[in-house]
């Protein structure tokens, strides 16, 4: 693809270092929540200024103390942004499996602490816990959900109902992905999520910054 005249050629981050593996330090850090963790091709400004695009080979859940390795030999690293949040806690140890198991068959993301739970804040899936016995706490705190395919199905499915939330692409400060108008979502046939299912039509804009590792061009 030709490069737009206007358009201002940027390093590519094709590699990602994991927490704990990299020496050094960081040449720039960038701050990204769960959905910002979930990419695979966008451009992005870091937090000092630093240009680059994220280029990797498919969708990569990006970890807190992460790096982008930029093919110019500077390290950025991802920093995990507050979110909100709610921390869910029971009575004993069999009340809170109990109701990880509700959260989990309604396919939500969830990240175990040492004794509760926290998910994101959902005020349908908060009453819900409440009407099971939950104590329910909100707090603002990074992410950091058990891996697998309900985290990454979240991820998809909050980033396209944000795009239709905020059809907004003037937003300055923090990166914007063309590529999350891929509008996917959940199936109502086989997903209870209260109003968490979204089924949309896919309709890229730009083939070239699809993140969808589903989609084959």
């Amino acid at each position: 693809m030709n490069q737009p005249a206007n358009e201002t050629i940027v390093p590519r981050a094709l590699r990602v270092a994991a927490a704990g593996s990299w020496n050094g330090a960081a040449d720039d850090s960038i701050l990204l929540d769960f959905e910002g963790r979930h990419r695979r091709r966008i451009r992005m400004t870091a937090i000092a200024g630093t240009e680059f695009l994220l280029d990797l080979p498919q969708v990569v859940a990006l970890r807190h103390g992460d790096v982008l390795m930029l093919e110019d030999g500077r390290k950025i690293e991802v920093v995990a942004s507050p979110e909100p949040l709610t921390e869910i806690r029971a009575q004993t140890p069999q009340a809170l499996t109990r109701l990880a198991w509700h959260i989990g068959n309604r396919h939500l993301a969830v990240q175990i602490m040492p004794r509760a739970l926290r998910i994101r804040a959902d005020r349908v899936i908060d009453e819900m816990l409440a009407g099971l016995g939950a104590r329910l706490l909100p707090i603002e705190a990074p992410f950091d959900p058990e891996g697998g395919a309900y985290a990454e199905t979240e991820a998809a499915a909050h980033s396209a109902h944000e795009h239709h939330a905020h059809h907004d692409h003037g937003h300055h400060g923090h990166p914007h992905d063309h590529a999350s108008h891929d509008h996917s979502g959940h199936d109502h046939a086989k997903h209870d999520h209260g109003h968490h299912g979204h089924n949309h039509h896919d309709h890229d804009h730009d083939a070239s910054t699809c993140d969808d590792p589903s989609h084959h061009h």
